[in-house]
């Protein structure tokens, strides 16, 4: 367990400045199977502070290359330490997640995962660097990174965080279920904690719209989609906004844009609704008809960057949905990069695709009795727009915790304690894949404004753990329907809470909503 000291506010001032070495120097540091490749002051520009600039490898067996960076502020240190996420397959460390934590007084941290090539041929014979992408590399981040911080400063980091969407959100999960001790804080973004079951619905949806090549649905229809299911679905909440709420009150049904004469962009043919209706339903077990991961919710079908990019198909580009499925697959478990997804099936090869790399990159296990019981904090947000990964698998994830700690207490109570004393979940309506899209999508670093715990994800994450005080809502900002110049702000709830229109007032207004 991290160790936390506490020094009156002139004597933390003097240990840092007393302690506190050359940059250069950290270069002679001595740790456990890692090499400090470099360590130099960097000046600062309008965009990033000054920093101390750390790089290191990390080779915890024959055949890992953990390459990770730190920074470190040479003044203005809060006195805490926060490591950043990675997306899809990583392969390069996410320096351009640095830039915010840094200004904020972090010391800041990231990796490559252990690899450097895009996809997952990197895996194909060498089992321990699918290991270290799984879940070595961030750990090990994170050990090697506080080190470093305490020879630097001279002094332990108060406390740590993580924050991460998308693959970062499935580290998230990882390091809070496989080293709980690791950090005092988490933040998990969209994650991609059912990685095995989550490409499976990859490649559902790309044999959906491909098997039968009458089944593919063009980009240029997407927009009707939309429009058809917010015109049935949008007041559902209260308010006709552009954004559904919670799109599982919505019961749309393809069959309703079936071309009654010639096919058009308006409508859609009988095997482009059958497509259609697919991947809202998602994958199911053949055999035991078992859910094998959610579908996609419906809504955001037309908006940019949303399935135009990750699920449908074009002349001159693959979705990145197809790609990661094909990588996983061929590469990861079968090792094969001849492997043909048509050959594919959703019995058997789901099953070896799970015992094969599964139990290495799934961070899936509800237990986080470990997490909870030495204090951990846990906010977990997603996207009801995000076409990259469900957002209804947030809230499946949500609900296994749930059921596993009410059975199983941590131990320090005979009874279950309320989840939220240290897990909470937010859903947001509209928003893409991490961000974008329609509604309240940006509730951090908004340029210009100060930072608070209500308008602040890390800020409420910081205030929850160090304060003792939980979150009840977060307020969103976003563009507002139909006008491009105003802006929109509304209330995110605490799952399963959403918010609920009071009946009066500028519907663009959070104060206008209630979470209920």
């Amino acid at each position: 367990m991290l160790k936390t000291i506490v020094f009156p506010c002139s004597l933390a001032l003097a240990a840092t400045l007393s302690a506190q070495q050359p940059c250069e120097n950290l270069t002679k540091l001595a740790l456990p199977h890692t090499t400090i490749t470099s360590a130099a002051l960097v000046e600062g520009t309008t965009a990033i502070p000054p920093h101390c600039d750390v790089k290191a490898t990390a080779r915890p067996t024959s055949d890992s290359e953990i390459n990770f960076e730190l920074w470190l502020p040479p003044s203005g240190w809060n006195g805490k330490y926060q490591q950043v996420g990675n997306g899809g397959w990583a392969g390069s460390i996410p320096l351009v997640s640095f830039a915010e934590p840094l200004k904020r007084g972090f010391a800041v941290a990231g990796t490559d995962d252990g690899h450097t090539a895009p996809g997952a041929g990197w895996a194909i014979g060498h089992p321990e660097k699918l290991i270290d992408f799984g879940y070595r590399a961030v750990h090990e981040t994170a050990l090697q990174s506080r080190a470093i911080v305490q020879a630097f400063y001279g002094r332990e980091p108060t406390r740590s965080y993580f924050v991460g969407c998308s693959d970062g959100g499935r580290e998230a999960l990882m390091e809070a279920q496989r080293f709980a001790d690791d950090f005092d804080g988490i933040v998990a973004g969209a994650p991609a904690y059912n990685w095995s079951h989550l490409f499976a619905g990859f490649l559902w949806n790309e044999r959906a719209l491909l098997d039968d090549p009458k089944a593919t649905i063009p980009a240029a229809k997407l927009p009707a989609i939309q429009k058809a299911v917010l015109g049935q679905c949008d007041a559902l909440d209260g308010v006709k906004d552009g954004v559904i709420e919670d799109p599982r009150a919505c019961q749309f049904d393809p069959k309703v844009l079936v071309c009654k004469g010639a096919d058009s962009d308006d409508c859609l043919t009988a095997p482009q609704a059958a497509a259609l209706a697919k991947i809202y339903a998602g994958p199911r077990n053949p055999r035991t008809g078992a859910q094998i991961v959610e579908g996609f919710p419906p809504g955001v079908e037309g908006e940019q960057g949303t399935w135009s990019y990750w699920i449908i198909p074009t002349a001159n580009r693959t979705p990145a949905q197809f790609i990661f499925a094909n990588t996983y697959f061929g590469q990861a478990v079968y090792e094969d990069p001849k492997w043909d997804f048509r050959s594919s099936n959703f019995d058997e090869d789901v099953l070896y695709a799970d015992k094969k790399a599964g139990v290495i990159l799934s961070s899936n296990s509800p237990d986080l009795r470990s997490f909870r019981a030495r204090g951990g904090k846990l906010i977990q947000y997603h996207g009801w727009g995000d076409a990259a990964i469900p957002a209804t698998s947030s809230i499946q994830y949500y609900e296994e915790v749930k059921d596993f700690m009410t059975k199983f207490p941590d131990g320090r109570s005979s009874s279950a304690q309320p989840l939220d004393n240290f897990y909470l979940l937010f859903m947001v309506p509209g928003m893409g894949h991490c961000a974008g899209g329609n509604g309240p999508n940006t509730f951090g670093n908004r340029p210009g404004a100060p930072i608070d715990p209500d308008h602040d994800v890390v800020a409420a994450l910081e205030q929850w753990v160090e304060k003792g005080v939980a979150p009840k809502q977060l307020i969103g900002t976003g563009k507002a329907s139909g006008d491009s110049n105003a802006t929109l702000t509304r209330p995110l709830c605490a799952y399963p809470q959403t918010a609920h229109y009071n009946g009066s007032g500028d519907i663009n207004l959070a104060a206008n909503f209630t979470c209920k």
